[in-house]
């Protein structure tokens, strides 16, 4: 099997003598790359390097980085109406954007509001779930559960969401957040046995939300894949136990399907690959296949009534000035549509059928384990060198350093290749990774 192993120069050398105008979405560092052109799923960067993107960018380049149907409609949008003033109206493509997403959704969603991106997907649904229980006379069901160890974006509200340590740092969240653990997690430090955790965890849910007192608590957000949890998939009838303990306290359902929407868990959507249809979608990364920035939140029927009269035009302000911008919604529009007409959902079953048995023996044959559904994959590294830390950069840097991007963090790394990636692509993917695993094990015996 032939691999790509990328030239040895000094990436140093390709960056401005000068950065300290520019600030990072992450800490620049010596393996911080300057990208200058991409075609397929392969990446160059400043120094005349080669890299072989296996995450999507960030599970959003599904159609790769030279998909012309959408640079095409973003094209033609741009020289018709590249902006529109949105106190005083929208565009077609907007308009034709919500009927897209609404069609594609599980039945029972009946609107689509568009923003930027998934923080303010997510910013939005919080207000939402609100702003329904106060129409109905519930004014004081305002608090919101979310997962220990969820991630579900950077703004306040959703920062405050997102149950992990590292964000403590920017002080207390919002008030009215309460946590609760994940399956996967009572798994990992309590030892229940996956075909306890599910049940258990939906009855832990139902515990706090008496707990806290079901006249005071609005909704749950929660990722039925959680990504950094190195992909911890929720268990079977976990998903429908908690729908029904919300049904029976008048909690609202928010499924996070940042990551798992747009044909990633094989559906459209996870809500569909699981068979439950949350009351709110959050959806965003895919969406417009990395063209443009762009992310919806999608609400039920019941949720749409108190933003305006029952099968007519609902309004939600305050809103952003970019939100359903012509360009963003013009991208979006190219990408669902192409996502509807062009077959992707056979090719992505296809891709995971050669993807899937490959990467778990791999994995298997470095003392991990996988999860996997679609095109999402992630690899359990515990036991693959026991006793080192960090094992997920590592295996992440020794990928990068071959010319292959992944994620890795604490003890997982995650893949999800775009829906393009060839059978020839995996292979290379595969073979680079298998290098890295072995060259961590090795490391850490």
């Amino acid at each position: 099997m032939t691999t790509t192993t990328t030239t040895p120069a000094d990436p140093a050398s390709s960056w401005p003598d000068d950065l300290s105008a520019f600030c990072f979405e992450v800490p620049h560092s010596a393996e911080s790359l300057l990208f200058e052109s991409a075609k397929g799923i392969r990446l160059s960067d400043a120094a005349g390097r080669s890299y072989l993107d296996a995450l999507s960018g960030v599970f959003v380049t599904c159609f790769g980085y030279d998909c012309e149907p959408i640079v095409g409609a973003v094209t033609r949008q741009l020289r018709t109406l590249p902006f529109n003033p949105p106190l005083h109206g929208t565009n077609r493509a907007a308009l034709e954007l919500a009927r897209a997403l609404v069609d594609l959704a599980p039945p029972g969603i009946t609107a689509a509001k568009l923003v930027n991106g998934g923080s303010e997907a997510v910013e939005a649904a919080m207000r939402l779930a609100r702003l329904h229980h106060r129409a109905r006379g519930n004014p004081g069901k305002v608090k919101i559960l979310s997962y220990y160890h969820g991630y579900h974006g950077a703004t306040f509200g959703s920062l405050s969401l997102t149950g992990r340590p590292d964000v403590t740092r920017f002080g207390p969240g919002l008030p009215g957040v309460v946590h609760v653990w994940p399956p996967d997690c009572l798994e990992s430090f309590w030892d229940v046995p996956p075909e306890k955790s599910g049940a258990l965890a939906a009855s832990m849910i139902e515990r706090t939300i008496e707990a806290e007192g079901p006249d005071s608590v609005a909704a749950i957000v929660m990722e039925p894949v959680i990504h950094l949890r190195g992909m911890a998939i929720a268990p079977a009838d976990y998903l429908a136990r908690v729908r029904e303990v919300c049904d029976r306290h008048g909690v609202l359902l928010v499924f996070d399907e940042i990551v798992t929407g747009f044909g990633r868990t094989g559906a459209p959507f996870a809500a569909q690959t699981f068979g439950v249809t949350s009351d709110i979608l959050c959806v965003g990364k895919g969406i417009s296949g990395g063209y443009a920035p762009l992310a919806a939140v999608l609400m039920a029927g019941h949720i749409a009534d108190a933003l305006g009269e029952s099968g007519g035009p609902v309004s939600f302000a305050p809103s952003h000035t970019y939100a359903a911008n012509p360009l963003a919604a013009a991208a979006g529009l190219a990408a669902v549509t192409l996502f509807r007409e062009g077959g992707y959902q056979e090719r992505i079953t296809e891709l995971a059928a050669y993807t899937e048995p490959r990467l778990r023996a791999l994995a298997e044959g470095h003392g991990a384990t996988l999860r996997a559904v679609g095109l999402l994959y992630g690899v359990k590294l515990t036991g693959a060198a026991e006793g080192a830390e960090r094992l997920g950069e590592r295996v992440a840097s020794a990928c990068l350093r071959r010319g292959l991007i992944i994620r890795g963090q604490d003890d997982w790394v995650v893949l999800a290749p775009a829906f393009v990636t060839t059978t020839a692509e995996i292979d290379e993917i595969l073979g680079i990774l298998g290098e890295a695993l072995e060259e961590v094990r090795g490391a850490g015996r």
